[in-house]
């Protein structure tokens, strides 16, 4: 029985901190095939894996990514305490370095890069795509750059041929003019704001969906039209369909 592939959402997110290494090795391990991560960069630049627009809830500091150097952030614990307590108390910043290089060890896997908005406020977009890119060069073919920011991805087109997927929350801004024009392969809305009925297509891209963690509704969507489900419990969605 088909079934929509399932994304994992920040890695493994359900069970370990979301946005390192450990949470992306366990997706991965549970069988997942298509890992979605953001990407911040550091006071001096260098990009890093991470989601918020400070680091209180994942690190418990006060300030933003862009405010520390990548020194001061390799310090830091990741470890999500008031989700997990001191469980990963020894858990470090990911950097997309590193990322990388574990991503080239499995082949069979796609990931979409999420340029967060913070960091094109704080850094600016050329910029951004500088760090990025050519870190991104030794998994080209496994890499999707996606974003809310359409004017990045369209930036992205004019300095490199990744695949990119727009990123947005309401299902009516798909018909977007930026949006229009850039093209993408692939398009990410919130699964909360699909119509109740009816075919779910957008006309030359993939269509994507955040975030679900029940199977039973993931699979309406896929039956829709829906073809990617983001998911941050990708086991438990995972073993849901082998079923």
């Amino acid at each position: 029985m088909s079934h929509p592939e399932l994304v994992a959402h920040r890695g493994y997110a359900f069970r370990y901190p979301e946005n390192t290494l450990l949470a992306i090795k366990a997706a991965v391990d549970a069988g997942a095939k298509f890992v979605e991560f953001d990407v911040l960069l550091s006071s001096d630049e260098v990009p890093v894996l991470f989601h918020d627009r400070d680091c209180i809830r994942m690190c418990g500091r006060d300030k933003a990514i862009h405010n520390y150097s990548f020194n001061e952030l390799k310090t830091f614990s990741v470890s999500e305490t008031d989700k997990f307590g001191g469980q990963f108390a020894d858990n470090r910043i990911t950097s997309l370095t590193e990322l990388v290089s574990y991503i080239t060890t499995v082949p069979h896997v796609t990931v979409f890069v999420e340029l967060k908005r913070q960091a094109m406020e704080a850094h600016g977009i050329d910029v951004m795509l500088e760090k990025i890119l050519p870190l991104l060069e030794p998994i080209k073919n496994q890499a999707v750059i996606i974003s809310y920011s359409i004017e990045s991805l369209l930036a992205s087109q004019q300095h490199s041929d990744y695949p990119v997927g727009a990123v947005f929350d309401y299902w009516s801004e798909r018909n977007n003019e930026l949006i229009q024009r850039l093209k993408p392969q692939y398009m990410f809305t919130d699964i909360h704001d699909l119509p109740k009925q009816g075919r779910l297509e957008c006309a030359g891209s993939q269509l994507a969906v955040y975030e679900c963690i029940d199977p039973k509704w993931a699979d309406d969507v896929y039956q829709r039209g829906v073809n990617l489900v983001e998911t941050f419990q990708i086991t438990e969605m995972l073993a849901a369909f082998q079923k």
